[in-house]
């Protein structure tokens, strides 16, 4: 599986946070390798320097072989934060999109 992470020019982030962002997200659906050939993270400070509440807005996209792409967004204060919540959409999502696959063949 390969992930690729991205941010706009208000965050931050070097190679570290990358391997970190990375990290999660290949212990997080680890389950699922098999099926993603593709993950992209987006980052995105909605406020810019102007700073608010849950203004960071995390993006996951995977690419399931033989699907549409699936994408969840999540927003937080913390970087971190929001990353867990999209991991924790999109692993609930690919559970139920992969379990219907999967009835679907057997009948």
């Amino acid at each position: 599986m390969q992930v690729l992470v991205r941010h706009d020019n208000t965050i931050s982030g070097g190679e570290q946070f990358s391997a970190d962002v990375t990290s999660v997200i290949e212990s997080s659906l680890h389950r699922f390798t098999e099926q993603i050939s593709r993950t992209e993270v987006h980052f995105a400070d909605e406020n810019g320097p102007k700073g608010g509440e849950d203004d960071i807005r995390r993006t996951i996209e995977v690419r399931v072989e033989g699907r549409q792409p699936t994408a969840v967004t999540a927003h937080s204060s913390s970087l971190m934060a929001a990353l867990d919540d999209a991991v924790e959409k999109l692993v609930h999502l690919l559970e139920h999109q992969l379990d219907k696959l999967r009835e679907h063949s057997r009948s």
